[in-house]
């Protein structure tokens, strides 16, 4: 009950659309009368409050996996959503110096914590990944250079566009942070001809690049390692981590780039990938429960 107040409370302030939700034959109605945007949401299951309350939006989404409450439009429900995170924000900033600070005493990136995270994820099995990815396996943003671009000339395009950045050439021994399913270190070995070194977490995702290391008999030029990117030692020319670092934590950042100047050459190069956020919801997402991990 408490939590069905709050969220009823919360959508009242709605200025973005018009969400009716029905429940137990009840329909209530939260938003401007005249909204283009009017999703309506049925629940099935008043868990479904205290899931929202607890988890936020991935309390929204494991909620509606399970089959909590449906909704006749969920793109417009998601539209809302994206629109009234300002004022969402501003509700939430006040409590954000206290939850950063007690995220900063438990998050603690150890190895162990690493491997159990990456194993939730990425170990769920290669044939559910298999399932929305292209053939490439490449689980980071593309380049599309028209609409009409098919996603694997569009991850294959983002690859390219790496390896052009770091300027690879046959002589250099590029490490990667983050092997996903190995298409970037089969990309640069097998049209640049450098030699790669690429690390990763995940058994599943290991297992998968090694045999497509194998496959495309680059054995000699890439090596696939299963060990934390804290381990890793040598000195390398090109460096790569491809929206690996949102895994790292922002409390760990100085950690991560100090392995980074670490395992690079001097005159090296190096190129990151990541996903970003405004600056203005920067502070209150840092205290928002961690939900992926890379």
């Amino acid at each position: 009950m408490l939590a069905r107040t709050l969220i009823h409370g919360l959508l009242g302030q709605l200025r973005s659309g018009r969400i009716d939700i029905v429940e137990g034959g009840t329909r209530s109605s939260f938003g401007p009368r005249d909204a283009e945007l009017t999703p309506v949401v049925t629940v099935k299951n008043p868990a479904f409050w205290r899931a929202l309350v607890r988890r936020g939006s991935r309390g929204l989404g494991e909620s509606y996996a399970c089959g909590a409450w449906e909704c006749d439009d969920l793109v417009a429900l998601v539209r809302i959503a994206a629109r009234e995170v300002r004022p969402l924000d501003r509700l939430r900033a006040p409590l954000a110096p206290l939850r950063n600070a007690l995220a900063a005493r438990t998050r603690l990136n150890t190895r162990a914590r690493a491997r159990d995270q990456i194993a939730a994820h990425y170990d769920l099995g290669n044939e559910l990944f298999a399932l929305f990815l292209d053939e490439t396996m490449t689980y980071s943003c593309a380049v599309f250079d028209t609409l009409e671009t098919p996603l694997r000339e569009a991850q294959e395009a983002k690859l390219d566009m790496v390896c052009r950045k770091l300027e690879l050439e046959p002589a250099d021994h590029l490490v990667e942070i983050g092997s996903g399913w190995g298409s970037l270190a089969l990309h640069a070995a097998g049209e640049y001809g450098c030699r790669v070194t690429t690390t990763t977490l995940s058994r599943e995702q290991h297992a998968v690049a090694t045999q497509r290391v194998r496959e495309a008999h680059l054995d000699d030029r890439v090596e696939v390692v299963l060990e934390d990117y804290r381990d890793l030692r040598g000195r390398y020319s090109k460096l790569a981590s491809i929206e690996m670092i949102e895994a790292v934590g922002w409390q760990h950042f100085d950690t991560f780039f100090e392995c980074c100047s670490r395992l690079l050459e001097p005159d090296g190069l190096m190129l990151l990938q990541a996903i970003t956020i405004e600056d203005r919801a920067y502070e209150i997402e840092k205290s928002a429960p961690a939900s992926r991990a890379r």
